[in-house]
């Protein structure tokens, strides 16, 4: 972590100096005339997007609730690796860990062959696999993840947080400035609930609305879009109890079918005692909806008992419960922009999470997809704001997140299905096999680590030509971290932990075997080019007095050992000096840690020519080119990266 870069600080490190500007700071209880991003809704979704804009103090963002306060009860639980990775780059990962429970085992179970009428222990597997990820699996309740977001904003430039009892009633769109880069486009009204201040209409002048407000975003409906798909027809509890039990797996993560009662899914929570338990309901007749069984807590503790025969479960107190019906539904477009309007209108207003996709929570992705829809689009819109990036930037959204919220509806689709059906037996031999069950789970581990999303070639995401120089950093998936020592410290760490959630590109310079201090060695001939030539995309797109890394962050890593090289003989771009003393950054040199693993080993990278490996600020793999291939290099960039100075300036002016 640095800080000091500015000057000496006291106090925690983590809350950054307050803005010198009044009217960027959000920590007023009304809301001002006008604002770069409104966000509306205070789940996962809209919290990462707000945590991520809370970096940027020159960005005005608000974010509105309907709820009166914070979250105090989350409906979801489950943290995915790939979700664990963001939250380091956010600041709070370690907190996520030692208060979670770590999921590391599944057990499946089964009729028992000579009691079906029992259950039975059939296998367990390890929950993911090694190596995949650098963190675990966790299940920690979702409020206290929103509570870690609100501590990133709070600590932000404009002490960003929620303005609670507010209701979105109305947005308008002015379509004749949509192109106008500077122009607050959007209107809207907002009815406060509070007691002090009740039926009082707010209006708000916005260049950017994103919808984070669930499943009935009222975002999406004002944008005449509706969530398309199925109903499964089939209604499922859940609860977080308390309870006695002689189930020996209780502490566990437990997929479990009985032969006529149904299926659990039970997931431990965190605190030692409370448990999860998704249970198994009835069968809804078409276009019946779950609310007409008026399904009791009394009914979903009788269901999971017999499920769990011959085990007892006596349930002491129920922490939280509900009842839903499984559904996967889409929205077509994550956006206001119709298809046929793409190459001549520019989006305004953003749809994410819930608001654009929903699905069964049992493949535990809901929470994570919601996160990583809002991390792809924060920087993006960060990048347009802050004049770095020109507005068509912001089509990507929708593109990327849409496909990747198709893939999830599909594989949760097959997966429920694989759960409400019957195990196979003389008696249903149409049903599915344990030892099928399992197969599905381990073959499809990754996608539920959230590790499995790929990105299409497009404007942000490379072709696949040099990707052989690098096969285990896949162009479109997410930066696989792996263990090195930081070169001027000695430091052990993840070299993942360097991709903050600050906007910035990231160029991996992995070295070839030569001395990377001699003259004629190829990280001093990128270096060379980096830093003087007019071609550079450093120099091209990093405005006038900002430091040199605050737009592309150059990083390098040598095959040699930390202590056989030399710090006084690099490249000085790799020591660069930064901030209004000019003290030098040391830690952009790594080298492998053989005690933890050889990262060029781990991923395959060429040891005798080394690579580039270009990051997104998203954390995703954006291209893999040659060494030398500085020309390439540079026209990737000036694809999506406006040279600084240009028309857009800043975030506030509009193109001229």
């Amino acid at each position: 972590m640095q800080f000091h870069l500015n000057g000496y600080r006291v106090g925690d490190p983590d809350r950054r100096p307050q803005s010198e500007d009044p009217e960027a700071l959000a920590s007023s209880d009304s809301l001002p005339d006008e604002v770069d991003v409104l966000i509306v809704g205070t789940g996962p979704a809209g919290l990462t997007l707000a945590a991520q804009l809370s970096r940027f103090p020159d960005i005005r963002t608000r974010i509105v609730e309907q709820r009166a306060g914070p979250l105090t009860h989350g409906q979801a639980d489950g943290i995915a690796c790939r979700s664990m990775e963001m939250f380091e780059a956010f600041g709070f990962r370690e907190r996520v860990e030692r208060e979670g429970y770590q999921v590391n085992e599944t057990v499946f179970w089964k009729p028992d062959v000579g009691d079906r009428g029992h259950i039975v222990r059939h296998d367990r597997v390890q929950d993911v696999e090694d190596g995949l990820s650098p963190y675990p699996h966790m299940i920690l309740n979702q409020a206290r993840v929103h509570d870690f977001y609100l501590d990133v904003m709070q600590n932000g430039a404009n002490r960003l947080r929620p303005n609670h009892s507010r209701r979105l009633i109305g947005l308008h769109i002015d379509r004749s400035v949509c192109n106008d880069v500077g122009a607050h486009a959007v209107t809207a009204r907002l009815e406060r609930l509070d007691p002090d201040h009740a039926g009082e209409i707010e209006t708000v002048r916005v260049r950017y609305v994103v919808g984070c407000d669930g499943a009935r975003s009222t975002v999406r409906q004002s944008l005449g879009r509706s969530l398309h798909g199925d109903f499964a027809n089939q209604a499922w509890g859940v609860m977080d109890v308390l309870a006695v039990t002689d189930f020996p797996d209780i502490r566990l993560k437990c997929l479990i079918r009985s032969a006529d009662e149904g299926s659990i899914v039970l997931i431990p929570r965190e605190g030692g005692h409370l448990v999860r338990i998704y249970v198994e309901m009835d069968q809804l007749a078409e276009n019946e909806r779950v609310a007409a069984r008026a399904i009791t807590i009394d009914r979903l503790i009788a269901a999971a008992g017999r499920i769990l025969r011959p085990y007892s479960l006596e349930v002491k107190e129920v922490a939280w419960w509900s009842v839903y019906e499984i559904g996967q539904r889409v929205c077509d477009r994550f956006d206001d922009v119709n298809e046929t309007e793409t190459p001549h209108r520019l989006p305004r207003v953003f749809i994410a999470g819930d608001a654009c996709h929903t699905h069964s929570p049992k493949a535990g992705q809901g929470m994570n997809v919601s996160m990583q829809d809002s991390f792809n689009l924060g920087w993006k819109l960060a990048a347009v704001l802050r004049g770095r990036s020109a507005p068509s930037l912001l089509h990507s959204y929708s593109a990327e997140r849409r496909a990747i919220a198709q893939n999830l509806i599909d594989f949760d689709r097959e997966w429920s299905t694989m759960l409400v059906t019957p195990p196979k037996s003389p008696t249903h031999p149409e049903g599915v096999d344990p030892a099928d069950l399992q197969r599905y789970f381990v073959t499809h581990g990754r996608y539920t680590a959230g590790t499995a999303t790929r990105y299409q070639p497009s404007l942000l995401t490379g072709r696949a030509d040099h990707q052989d120089l690098a096969p285990g950093f896949e162009i479109g998936t997410r930066f696989h971290s792996a263990p090195v020592v930081r070169f001027a410290d000695a430091k052990p760490i993840e070299l993942g932990t360097t991709l903050e959630a600050d906007g910035r590109w990231r160029i991996f310079a992995f070295c070839g075997p030569e001395d990377p201090t001699a003259a004629d060695a190829p990280i001093a001939a990128l270096c060379d080019f980096l830093a003087n030539s007019p071609a550079s995309p450093l120099l091209r797109h990093t405005p006038g007095g900002g430091d040199i890394d605050s737009v592309i962050d150059v990083r390098a890593v040598f095959q040699q050992g930390h202590r056989g090289l030399r710090l006084e003989a690099m490249p000085g771009l790799l020591l660069p000096k930064k901030g209004r003393h000019g003290l030098t950054d040391y830690e952009k040199m790594f080298c492998p840690d053989h005690r933890r693993g050889d990262i060029f080993a781990m991923r395959g990278i060429d040891r005798a020519v080394g690579c580039l490996v270009v990051v997104r600020p998203d954390q995703y793999v954006a291209h893999v080119l040659p060494f030398d291939a500085h020309a390439d290099l540079a026209a990737f960039f000036a694809g999506f990266l406006l040279p600084a100075g240009s028309a857009y300036r800043d975030g506030r002016t509009s193109a001229g």
